[in-house]
């Protein structure tokens, strides 16, 4: 497990670590790995999420001088989500000998947030 506590995650981005699944076909035939990898949609579980979105304070002329508090539109993303993202706008990185992948927001298609769901 890696250790997220000096980890700061910039802007709009999520950290996400891909589930190991999806090593056997429907017809219960294992897969090789790169097979599994060139599937363009992939899931995983949030681990980390980025402030947000910045904005600027209105009527401001300046706005690349320094702020004392940044305002941020934040992300849907909460930690622990099930995130399908799409895998070609992911950056793949290592931690600990940890694979996790970084993507930005827009790439994440659905959320599955166990707490929230509610029966209809």
């Amino acid at each position: 497990m890696v250790n997220t506590d000096k980890i700061i995650i910039v802007g709009d981005r999520v950290l996400i670590r891909p589930s190991k699944g999806g090593d056997k076909s429907q017809g219960g035939l294992y897969l090789p790995p790169n097979v599994v990898e060139k599937e363009k949609v992939q899931s995983g579980y949030v681990i980390k999420t980025g402030p947000g979105y910045p904005i600027a304070s209105p009527g401001e002329e300046e706005p690349w001088k320094e702020e004392k508090h940044t305002k941020y539109i934040p992300l849907q993303t909460r930690e622990g989500d099930l995130a399908l993202y799409l895998r070609k706008d992911g950056i793949e990185i290592e931690l600990d000998q940890d694979k996790l992948v970084i993507v930005p927001q827009s790439a994440i298609l659905l959320l599955l947030r166990e707490d929230d769901i509610t029966s209809i």
